[in-house]
């Protein structure tokens, strides 16, 4: 599998179709969570600036296997918030993920951002578990509906030493 980074014509279709898929199986989620995932991510990418923000794609065969991405557009006062983290069935336990993640984390290294965040929910255990290897801690939990279901929302936090 192949790590490239930035944008591919049909990426957000399929990371979109990603997220809709998997999270509706594993949560329940429907068509709020689905057009969330959609305009978030197509407004990210109208607004993508190289080498503040960052987008990386798993493929192999011309097939995107996972996503990642980093906006950097208010790393000076939140730190950089890390989005759109998932994995194909096909893919979910073969080390995407832990690629994925690693490139992300160096980018913002790089550029000397001195935190990175994430929104998820409690529940998401694999998930948690690369996280928290990667040297994420939960940082705040709260009930929450932006997901388009109450779940129990948490946020991770990593402080990048620079």
């Amino acid at each position: 599998m192949n790590i490239h980074l930035g944008y591919r014509p049909g990426c957000i279709g399929r990371i979109v179709e990603l997220h809709a898929s998997y999270y509706a199986r594993t949560a329940g989620f429907g068509v709020a969570f689905e057009a969330k995932v959609a305009s978030g991510l197509a407004a990210f990418c109208m607004d993508y600036q190289e080498g503040r923000d960052g987008l990386w794609l798993a493929e192999e065969d011309g097939v995107i296997h996972g996503a990642i991405a980093i906006d950097g557009s208010h790393h000076e006062t939140k730190g950089a918030h890390l989005r759109w983290f998932i994995a194909s069935d096909a893919s979910r336990g073969q080390g995407i993920g832990s690629q994925l993640l690693t490139a992300a984390l160096e980018f913002c290294a790089a550029r000397g951002y001195g935190q990175v965040h994430l929104w998820t929910f409690e529940g998401l255990l694999a998930a948690r578990h690369l996280y928290e290897k990667h040297g994420f801690e939960l940082a705040q939990s709260q009930p929450g509906s932006q997901w388009g279901k109450e779940v129990t929302e948490q946020l991770f936090i990593k402080k990048i030493s620079l």
